[in-house]
């Protein structure tokens, strides 16, 4: 299994895919249930995050549809897709409410040098900068040198698995190759286990990041044991 380790003294950065927040349907209460409570008992150990939240489906559909009644320029695309992650943002900091600052950070260069609490939620910023480039300039910001990413993808693949039978998973893979395979341009909706723009950021100031399933079990093994199911991309 990979492995990855975290300092006691800085907080722990998760990028947490809107697609494991808000699947098909609405907002999945039962995932939101198990994350608190998981997050929760963490935190009364003393441990501190930064949980930052993607746009999930409800981004997909805004702008699927607005695609869908005129030709929309990438900008505004990018704008619907960073509402919907403010959204969740905002529902994640209502669960969180007993430990959480009060307010979403939407600026990580913006960052309050004293955040009230244990948890810091941080959402989309600005065109051209997905979720997880803010938790990349974040984790910068922190020096923090790992990143978890949780999402509905259980680990890097060799290729597509929803298009190529043969798509073998990979538990550990240089950002070089990495990068090779993901390329190195943005896109409002891009579905990839970890987007471009912050690999590029990552993979310059020599940060690791933990792709893995968001299974409560499994990220339960990342934070406690070092050790989960997913990719480790250093």
């Amino acid at each position: 299994m990979p492995q990855i380790k975290f300092s006691k003294s800085k907080p722990i950065i998760i990028s947490v895919g809107g697609s494991l927040v808000v699947p098909n349907g609405g907002p999945d209460d039962k995932f939101l249930k198990k994350f608190d409570e998981l997050i929760s008992s963490e935190v009364k150990k003393g441990r501190k995050f930064v949980l930052v939240v993607g746009g999930g489906k409800t981004a997909r559909h805004y702008i699927d549809a607005a695609k869908k009644v005129h030709q929309v320029s990438p900008d505004d695309l990018d704008w619907l897709g960073i509402h919907a992650t403010r959204l969740n943002g905002h529902l994640l900091r209502t669960i969180f409410r007993k430990f959480a600052h009060p307010v979403v950070i939407k600026n990580p260069m913006r960052m309050p040098k004293k955040w009230q609490g244990k948890i810091l939620v941080a959402a989309g910023w600005k065109p051209g900068w997905s979720t997880d480039y803010v938790a990349a300039r974040i984790a910068k910001q922190l020096r923090a040198e790992s990143i978890i990413n949780a999402s509905n993808i259980d680990h890097v693949y060799t290729a597509d698995p929803g298009k190529d039978k043969n798509a073998e998973p990979i538990e550990e893979i240089s950002w070089k190759e990495y990068r090779r395979m993901v390329g190195d341009k943005w896109d409002p909706g891009l579905s990839a286990p970890f987007d471009p723009v912050a690999s590029r950021f990552c993979h310059k100031n020599k940060m690791s990041v933990a792709v893995v399933s968001g299974e409560v079990k499994n990220l339960a093994k990342v934070l406690r044991e070092g050790e989960f199911k997913g990719t480790i991309i250093l």
